[in-house]
C-alpha cells in the first residue's frame, strides 16, 4: 500500500510540474497582457485540482496495468513458441500468414487504445459542439480508431514482410492528398488534426512495444530499423478514414436534405 501511495504522490507532483507552465502562461496573459480578472477563480481552481488528480490517477493506472499488460501480450503473440511451437521450428523464410494473430491483435489494440485517447475525446467533443452536431463525436472517434487499427495492422505486415517503410508512407500520403482535393474544405483541418491526436498517451507505448517485440522475434529484422515506424502508420491512416467519414456524412446529409425538400412538392402534386 505504501508503494502505491508513494507512487501516487510522485506521479501527482510530476503532473503538477508538467501542468504548471500551462497555468503560468494562462495567468501571465490574463493578468499582465490582457489585464483582466480571472472569472470565478474558485471554480477555475477546483477544475484545475480535478484535472491534476485525474491525470495523476490516469497515468498511474496506465503504468501499473495497461502498459505491462500490453507489453506482455505483444511479447507472447510474437513469441516463436506461440507461433511455431518452439524456437527451433522458425522457418528460414517467414510468411506473412504465420502472423495472423499479430495482425488481429494490432487491429484490436489500435482501435481500443485510440477510443480511450483523452486528446481524441476532447477533439471529438469540440468538433461536435462547433459543427452544431453535424459531426458526431462518436462518429469521429470511431473513424479515427478504425484508421489507427488498419494502420497498425498494415505496419505489422510491413515488419513481417521486410518491405521499406517509405513505400507505405509515401503511398498513404498520395492517397491523402487525392482525398484532400475532393473533400470539403471545412473538414480538411479536422482530418489532419485527428491524425495528430492519435500519437498520445495511451496509443504510443503499446504500439511501440508491439513493433519492437515483433521485429525482435523475426529473423533478419533489426528492432531499431524495423521495430519503429508503426506510429507513422497510426498518424496517416486516420486522416484517410476521417476524410472518408466526413465525405460519407456530408453525402448522407445532402441526400436527406434533398428528400426532405422533395416531400412537400410531392404532397402538393398529389393534391
Amino acid at each position: 500500500m505504501s508503494d502505491y501511495l508513494s507512487m501516487f504522490v510522485f506521479t501527482l507532483f510530476s503532473t503538477l510540474r508538467d501542468l504548471l507552465p500551462i497555468v503560468l502562461i494562462f495567468g501571465f496573459f490574463q493578468l499582465v497582457i490582457l489585464r483582466g480578472r480571472i472569472a470565478r477563480p474558485m471554480r477555475v481552481l477546483r477544475g484545475f485540482i480535478y484535472v491534476l488528480l485525474g491525470m495523476a490517477l490516469f497515468l498511474m493506472g496506465l503504468e501499473k496495468a495497461i502498459f505491462p499488460l500490453g507489453e506482455l501480450m505483444a511479447r507472447q503473440l510474437t513469441d516463436p513458441v506461440f507461433l511455431f511451437g518452439s524456437a527451433e521450428l522458425i522457418p528460414a523464410s517467414v510468411q506473412w500468414r504465420d502472423y495472423l494473430w499479430v495482425y488481429a491483435f494490432a487491429l484490436a489494440i489500435g482501435f481500443a487504445t485510440t477510443i480511450a485517447e483523452p486528446a481524441l475525446i476532447a477533439v471529438g467533443m469540440k468538433a461536435e459542439q462547433i459543427s452544431g452536431g453535424a459531426i458526431s463525436s462518436w462518429g469521429l472517434r470511431l473513424s479515427v480508431a478504425a484508421g489507427v487499427a488498419i494502420g497498425v495492422a498494415i505496419g505489422c505486415y510491413r515488419i513481417v514482410s521486410g518491405t521499406e517503410l517509405w513505400l507505405y508512407i509515401v503511398s498513404a500520403y498520395v492517397v491523402v492528398m487525392l482525398q484532400t482535393v475532393f473533400s470539403a474544405r471545412s473538414m480538411i483541418p479536422l482530418a489532419y488534426d485527428s491524425g495528430g491526436v492519435t500519437t498520445s498517451t495511451v496509443t504510443v507505448p503499446l504500439v511501440a512495444a508491439l513493433g519492437i517485440g515483433l521485429a525482435s522475434t523475426i529473423p533478419g529484422r533489426n528492432p531499431l530499423i524495423d521495430g519503429f515506424g508503426l506510429i507513422a502508420f497510426a498518424s496517416v491512416f486516420p486522416i484517410m478514414t476521417v476524410l472518408a467519414y466526413t465525405w460519407l456524412s456530408g453525402h448522407i446529409t445532402a441526400k436527406r436534405k434533398i428528400s426532405i425538400e422533395k416531400e412537400p412538392k410531392e404532397k402538393d402534386k398529389r393534391r
